[in-house]
């Protein structure tokens, strides 16, 4: 029989069993108890090949046991069974979290017991990444370093490559926590294998100090052409970091050639050129070398291409000064006040003022290089290049030869001509007027970019002769500017010729030099030319103006209107328009023959547009009417009113009864309002006959005046036209009867029924209606809103209105009928015996 168990914790925990075949010791009986024999006898049949019986006896110890008795059956287990790895790793667990709430340094003899676990484990399971990382982690809880960086270097010897990630997830923090060169070696070692990771152990190396080393990483990272980012930084962004810490401890790095680098990243990176020079700077002046640092500022704002640039270097070289000065003038303050007197150091401080405001004065000129840098062909910079230069004549001169040496005239940006003229006039201000004319000699053989600007060049040279009072000197510069074949065949707008081929056609060049052979040449001189422009068909209608101006000034009226009939050959409408109105009213004045007067209209008229055609017409008739006959007069309004647009046939109309009623009288307008009402449109229609109407009433004619509004009322509706039908209202009170109101007033509602039942109408007034709804909440119309079942009933009431139209007397005849207003006036002249006296008008409206 089995005595009771008894507990020997140091033995236990020490792994000190004695078993070997199975059966324990003396020592080990204690720790077996009665209800173990079942367990044990399992064991015994078979305790190196199955491991089951040992994992349902560990089962049972772990829920009835204590921790010593699962330590003994454990340590059985691992020894009759030691590769398998299912028993290390659950014994190694209990160990682990046995220990784990106590303190590693106190009990550091608790921790060694397990760590010598680990290391029977390891053994034969030597290839189990997993024994290892729970070893290691095991390690880190506790303050051995050098064991654990050795514990660490086994486990990397001992794991295949493709397990080492699990081991270096927890090396590397390791390495970073104990810091110092162990944390390198070992960070070189990860980079040997994992490179991308190079961004962490520059950082590490930049914590720790170690500038120079983090600089050689991220110059080594630089030149790999395959490196990638694991922050996602670009190459600049990495370069910058670089740069930063390059400049920011230049003190510490002194293996590397910083200005090289700084150098390589300004011709690399162009748009970051202001940053980098201003790195440089800063480089040297924390070197402490203050010469260099304002030559790299020197060369910077001298080279770079983009204001932006220059204003943070420039920004940078004056604070550079300024604190280098705020240090003299300290330190020459405290030499003051101790009584010392030093002259190298005030002279070295006088010299640094002058260079600053020296500086300070340069900043214009610096940052007009710069934009000449980035455009050496914008003209406008260079002018004011040369205004900032002031009085200085050395300067101004280099300027102007620079900038025409410089700039590219099929290129450039504004007006290059103008920095020719204004290098020329500087000669002439200064009273050098031989150098001044050799240089627009140069100037007019410039390959400019258009005609204009080479047109303007020579003008520029005339005028500088008319300055001078060289009046026959500048008349030769234009007749050379000019000089062309007796047929040129040139196109203006060829622009495969070069401007010189094609100036002799600038139209500006040709009116400088009429205006100025008009000034101070003869007549025949100046007709020369005029015609010279006709010739190469480069008139303007301004140039047929002037020309015939001229002429008639100096008495050839004749050759004055040849010139204006030359002018209408080359130029159609509505340039020709207004050189007919000319031509026209200055032979009208001039008095000519009627007949010829008479074909140049009819010639004006001819080939006439609509639209230019009254003006025309208007003066035809008014010569007719001063010196022709006046029915002629008549006989050409009334082709006027067919000729002109349909916008002024109205007005046409309205003048042509005008005259026609100033000189015919009265009456002669009838046929002129019938054939107007006919030809205009109905809303003109309308108001002529209103007009029609109204000279009928004052002629007594109050029947055919009737018959009129009866024509008219068909384009009258009564809820649009009020002011129509309040007009014959009137006229009905004061010249009609009762009968006559009552017609009135059946033709009102006859055209009103008409207009209900015109399709679009009835949709207009319906959209209308639904519109007035929306917007006013049903609120009551015009004269053109009602109720539905108004409108239902107007529809009803149309036939019958319909019937009692054929019934209506003959002096109403609508126009569908086909009478017309002729017919509606002859119908009133048959009915004039029936007219009911006016003086028996009744006016009851309920009859």
């Amino acid at each position: 029989m089995l005595v009771s168990k008894r507990s020997h914790p140091d033995s236990v925990l020490k792994g000190s069993t004695s078993t070997t075949t199975g059966v324990a010791t003396t020592i080990d009986l204690y720790l077996i108890s009665e209800e173990d024999a079942h367990y044990e006898q399992e064991i015994l049949r078979d305790p190196y090949s199955s491991l089951k019986p040992w994992l349902r006896y560990l089962e049972y110890k772990a829920k009835t046991g204590g921790i010593h008795e699962q330590v003994f059956v454990f340590e059985r287990a691992c020894k009759a069974l030691p590769r398998s790895y299912k028993l290390w790793k659950m014994y190694l667990d209990l160990r682990v979290k046995h220990v784990s709430s106590l303190n590693p340094a106190r009990f550091q003899a608790e921790y060694n017991k397990v760590n010598d676990c680990f290391e029977r484990s390891l053994i034969l399971l030597n290839k189990m990444p997993r024994i290892w990382t729970d070893y290691l982690s095991f390690l880190l809880k506790q303050c051995i370093v050098t064991k654990t960086r050795r514990t660490f270097d086994r486990a990397l010897r001992a794991l295949p490559l493709t397990q080492h990630s699990r081991i270096w997830a927890l090396y590397l923090p390791f390495a970073n926590s104990a810091s110092g060169e162990t944390a390198v070696r070992i960070w070189k070692r990860y980079m040997q294998v994992h490179p991308e990771d190079a961004e962490e152990f520059i950082e590490l190396l930049t914590e720790m100090g170690k500038y120079e080393e983090a600089a050689q990483k991220w110059i080594e990272v630089l030149d790999n052409p395959k490196f990638r980012s694991k922050a996602g930084k670009s190459h600049f962004q990495m370069w910058s970091e670089l740069c930063d810490l390059l400049v920011s401890h230049a003190r510490e790095i002194k293996g590397i050639d910083v200005e090289k680098i700084v150098r390589s990243g300004i011709g690399k990176f162009s748009d970051q050129r202001g940053k980098l020079w201003t790195s440089l700077g800063t480089y040297w002046i924390t070197k402490g070398d203050f010469e260099r640092a304002r030559d790299a500022f020197e060369e910077g704002v001298t080279t770079v291409m983009t204001v932006r640039d220059f204003t943070q270097i420039f920004d940078s070289y004056t604070e550079f000064e300024e604190s280098v000065i705020g240090t003299l003038m300290e330190a020459a303050a405290a030499r003051q006040e101790k009584g010392i007197v030093s002259e190298d150091a005030d002279f070295d401080l006088d010299i640094r003022l002058m260079r600053f405001e020296q500086l300070m004065d340069r900043r214009p000129f610096l940052v007009n290089d710069v934009l000449l840098r980035q455009n050496p062909n914008n003209v406008i910079e260079w002018e004011k290049r040369v205004a900032l230069w002031g009085d200085n004549k050395q300067q101004i001169v280099q300027t102007y030869t620079d900038a025409v040496a410089a700039v590219n005239p099929k290129k450039a940006v504004g007006q290059f001509h103008s920095l020719w003229a204004g290098y020329a006039k500087f000669y002439e201000k200064h009273g050098d007027i031989r150098q001044a004319r050799m240089i627009m000699e140069k100037a007019v053989r410039v390959p400019f970019k258009s005609v204009q600007e080479l047109a303007e060049m020579w003008v520029e040279w005339a005028e500088l002769e008319l300055r001078n009072d060289n009046f026959d000197e500048a008349v030769k510069i234009m007749a050379k500017a000019t000089q062309s074949p007796k047929r040129s065949t040139v196109d203006y707008f060829d622009e495969t010729l070069t401007p010189q081929q094609r100036v002799h056609k600038s139209w500006k060049l040709w009116s400088f030099y009429v205006d100025l052979v008009e000034s101070v040449s003869t007549l025949e001189e100046t007709k020369k030319v005029y015609e010279r422009i006709f010739e190469l068909r480069i008139a303007t209608p301004q140039t047929v103006v002037n020309y015939a101006t001229l002429l008639e000034e100096n008495k050839y009226f004749e050759e004055s209107f040849k010139v204006y009939e030359r002018g209408l050959d080359l130029f159609t409408y509505p340039v020709a328009f207004e050189l007919w109105n000319l031509y026209l009213t200055k032979a009208v004045n001039r008095q000519i023959d009627i007949e010829r007067l008479r074909d140049l209209f009819e010639q004006a008229v001819e080939n006439c547009p609509p639209k230019f055609a009254q003006v025309l017409y208007l003066m035809y008739g008014n010569l007719e009417e001063e010196r022709g006959l006046a029915r002629h007069a008549m006989r050409i309004y009334e082709r006027a009113t067919r000729a002109v647009a349909d916008e002024d046939r109205f007005e046409m109309f309205d003048f042509y009864i005008t005259k026609s009623a100033s000189n015919f009288g009265l009456t002669s307008t009838r046929p002129i309002y019938e054939r107007a009402i006919e030809a205009l449109p109905d809303s003109e229609a309308k108001e002529m006959c209103l007009k029609f109407a109204e000279m009928e009433r004052r002629l007594g004619e109050i029947d055919r005046a009737r018959a009129i509004y009866g024509h008219a009322s068909q384009f009258c509706d009564p809820r649009i036209s009020p002011q129509f039908w309040t007009k014959w209202e009137a006229f009905e009170i004061q010249h009609g009867n009762e009968d006559t109101f009552k017609e009135m007033l059946r033709i009102k509602r006859s055209v009103q029924a008409q207009y209900n039942t015109d399709v679009n109408f009835i949709a207009s007034q319906a959209l209308a209606r639904g519109q007035a709804k929306a917007g006013g909440g049903g609120g009551g119309g015009g004269a053109g809103s009602g109720s539905d079942e108004e409108v239902g009933s107007e529809r009803g009431d149309a036939m019958a209105a319909l019937e009692r139209e054929v019934r209506a007397p003959a002096g109403f005849v609508a126009a569908k009928d086909g009478g017309g207003i002729k017919g509606s006036i002859r119908n009133v002249a048959a009915t004039a015996s029936a007219e009911v006296n006016p003086d028996a008008i009744d006016l009851d409206m309920d009859g």
